[in-house]
């Protein structure tokens, strides 16, 4: 049985707006952060199954993919720093509590 492009674009819809619900209805700003890396992992799956579905012999969608994914770490490791310096400084990470650390 062979898995149709419809369902990879399915669940990278669905992760998209799960990312997207997330990152406005979330206040803590790890789960802002796990929202950005639901969104930037939706838009991997469709590089990869439309590399994989349009250009079957080439792999610049992998590319794409992993070059995706070391930006996704890189954002994500200077996020966790940002967050781990507010929580020094406010002793919460709640987006609320940022306005606090102005002037």
């Amino acid at each position: 049985m062979e898995i149709h492009v419809i369902h990879y674009l399915i669940i990278s819809t669905v992760m998209m707006f799960c990312g997207i619900y997330g990152f406005f209805t979330r206040r803590n700003l790890l789960a802002l952060l796990i929202s950005v890396e639901l969104m930037l992992n939706a838009t991997n799956i469709n590089f990869a199954v439309f590399n994989r579905y349009l250009f079957p012999d080439q792999l610049e969608g992998h590319f794409f993919s992993l070059f995706g994914i070391a930006i996704a770490a890189a954002e994500t490791a200077v996020a966790i720093a940002i967050i781990i310096n507010v929580y020094r400084n406010v002793k919460q990470v709640l987006t609320d509590d940022i306005t606090d650390l102005k002037g």
